[in-house]
């Protein structure tokens, strides 16, 4: 099946400033649905889902919650983009970038993708990060999904357990 396929490690070396990506979403414009999938694998794929979670204690607003399987959700309703979390988690998987105030969701061109390649892989400036492929999850190759239409690679954290 293809899928939105996101590779975490490469936009790792993405800069705020550095890195582009359209997006074709009709209702935000100036969208960057990327960003959103970005946060989204971030807090389920290599969150170290600390015990005491700095970010979460970090917010002024209350607008992240650990889960009970210790996965972070982050509220954007609430959010002020004050970028305390990102400040506040001790591993840096946070990154500000990955916060914005206003937050943009991503469509995965559900309607469009049978007749085109989405927007956003035609134009990400880093080579291979965003792709639209054949893929199927696979945790021996650090592919997993994100609702049925994306797949992410990331090299998840795993806590050690002697």
């Amino acid at each position: 099946m293809k899928r939105l396929f996101i590779d975490l490690e490469k936009l790792y070396s993405c800069e705020d400033t550095a890195c582009t990506c359209e997006c074709s979403y009709y209702y935000h414009p100036n969208n960057s649905g990327i960003t959103r999938l970005r946060e989204i694998a971030q807090f389920q794929h290599t969150c170290r889902r600390c015990e005491y979670a700095p970010c979460v204690t970090s917010c002024p607003k209350d607008a992240l919650e650990k889960q009970p399987d210790g996965v972070i959700k982050r509220y954007s309703m609430r959010c002020i983009s004050c970028k305390s979390c990102s400040l506040a988690c001790p591993f840096g998987i946070i990154p500000s970038s990955t916060i914005p105030y206003i937050i943009s969701e991503c469509d995965v061109c559900i309607d469009r993708c049978d007749k085109e390649v989405p927007v956003c892989v035609k134009t990400c400036s880093i080579e291979g990060a965003v792709k639209f492929i054949d893929i199927e999850p696979s945790e021996k190759d650090d592919i997993y999904l994100i609702g049925k239409n994306i797949a992410v690679y990331a090299k998840p954290w795993k806590k050690y357990h002697p």
